[in-house]
């Protein structure tokens, strides 16, 4: 391949690409041009003079990635296998730790581990910064650079070197899997229905609409309300994160993306029907949350339709193309940002819940036996109702009992929302008595 083959494909590329360039005049044009024959010279001398002959095509595709990647976080070059690997993990199956990552000032960031996961397992958290994968530096590698090492065969061990606020650096080692993602798990916690969203692909409409519609069959009437646990849920597929929004909203819009070109502002609005028939929701949210996930809290945040409860999410508000190569890969481009109904921008911000809980674990504190009113030296007997006969223990009131499912005192922030839908049937009940 010569130079002049090189150029003139790189010049096509340009004319198709960067119309607007053209259409700015011809000093523009000539500049664009001249930085093409740059690149091309830098090409040859690279191919002529460094100490190892190079391919071909590791330098074209290595050039590309580093041109994508300067841009943000999250546009990249994906290779053919990387583009086939991406298309398997939407339909929720690919192999690899099960973490969500991004890059943050040269090292990869954890956005969030996938639930049921090696990864999740191992203890991986949001916000840990992985330095080091097998005793390599991340330090100088692209995001795809990490993720290719990161996967690799089932049942193959990784060294994660990590960085945690609060805590020295530490290893920990995680064994690959071929990671299967239930999208939509489901349960029902006392008179409350329980929705977990692991990830948004393209089993998660379905099995949300199963997971809502089975806990009316079951309890009908006696339904008090749905939690719809976002928390940790790394995002996924727009269609999927419009169609959860559009599954409880009746009407207005649910997220709006706009890029450069104000003409290609898009806006998905909902359509009448509510899966939740109405009864009152709680979103549960925190710094694992994003995209897609923070979408759908936004959605339902601004219609009021939904109480978001949690801590703030992880603020991944832009949009990402995937744009196939014909022959080669594709490229992973941010075209937009996303926008909640009432305008507000995600990107570096995210989605503050309504109501900030904090994960904690309430234990119970022993306490010294104090004196009541039964200690008392001639202390009056329990009467029975209306009588004034002591009521055997068997027909006294007791406590009503936990929900079950759930050890309330391990997930605080649920415990808290549960607390918040039974206080509001109560009172509901009670308004209408």
């Amino acid at each position: 391949m010569t130079q002049r083959t090189i150029l003139a494909a790189i010049t096509a590329g340009a004319l198709l690409a960067l119309p607007a360039a053209a259409a700015e005049g011809p000093n523009k044009t000539d500049d664009t041009y001249e930085l093409l024959n740059l690149f091309g010279a830098v090409f040859e001398r690279v191919r002529a003079d460094y100490v190892e002959e190079p391919g071909d095509q590791d330098l074209i595709e290595e050039a590309i990635n580093g041109m994508l990647t300067s841009l943000d976080p999250h546009s990249s070059y994906l290779s053919a296998k990387r583009f086939r690997e991406t298309q398997v993990q939407t339909r929720g199956e690919f192999g690899g730790l099960g973490i969500e990552v991004t890059m943050e000032n040269g090292l990869v960031k954890v956005v969030s581990p996938i639930e049921d996961t090696p990864a999740f397992r191992a203890g991986v958290k949001p916000g840990d910064l992985i330095t080091h994968l097998d005793e390599k530096p991340v330090m100088g590698m692209t995001l795809s650079e990490a993720v290719e090492i990161m996967r690799g065969p089932p049942g193959s061990d990784l060294i994660l070197s990590i960085r945690r606020e609060e805590r020295e650096p530490f290893d920990v080692t995680v064994t690959r899997a071929v990671i299967k993602i239930q999208s939509v798990k489901s349960r029902l916690e006392a008179d409350v229905g329980y929705v977990r969203i692991t990830q948004f692909n393209s089993q998660t409409k379905e099995g949300l609409e199963r997971a809502v519609e089975g806990f009316h069959e079951q309890l009908g009437d006696k339904l008090r309300g749905v939690v719809l646990d976002l928390r940790f849920n790394p995002g996924g597929l727009l269609d999927q994160a419009i169609a959860v929004s559009d599954a409880f909203l009746e009407q207005g819009e649910i997220v709006s993306t706009r890029s450069r070109q104000s003409d290609d502002t898009q806006r998905y609005n909902a359509r009448p029907g509510d899966l939740a028939r109405d009864l009152p929701i709680v979103v549960l949210i925190n710094e694992g949350s994003a995209s897609a996930s923070e979408i759908v809290a936004g959605a339902l945040q601004d219609h009021r339709r939904a109480m978001i409860l949690g801590t703030k999410t992880f603020g991944k508000g832009s949009v990402q193309t995937i744009i196939p190569l014909p022959g080669h890969g594709a490229m992973r481009l941010t075209t937009a940002r996303y926008y909640t109904p009432s305008g507000r921008s995600i990107q570096a911000k995210g989605i503050d819940p309504d109501v900030v809980v904090a994960q904690a674990r309430v234990e119970e504190v022993e306490q010294a036996r104090r004196r009541t009113e039964a200690d008392l030296e001639g202390a009056l007997d329990t009467p029975r109702d209306g009588g004034g006969e002591l009521a055997p223990e068997e027909d006294r009131p007791e406590a009503e009992a936990k929900p079950s499912g759930t050890d309330l005192n391990g997930d605080f922030q649920l415990a808290r929302a549960l607390d918040f839908l039974n206080g509001f049937a109560f009172f509901s009940r009670h308004q209408v008595e």
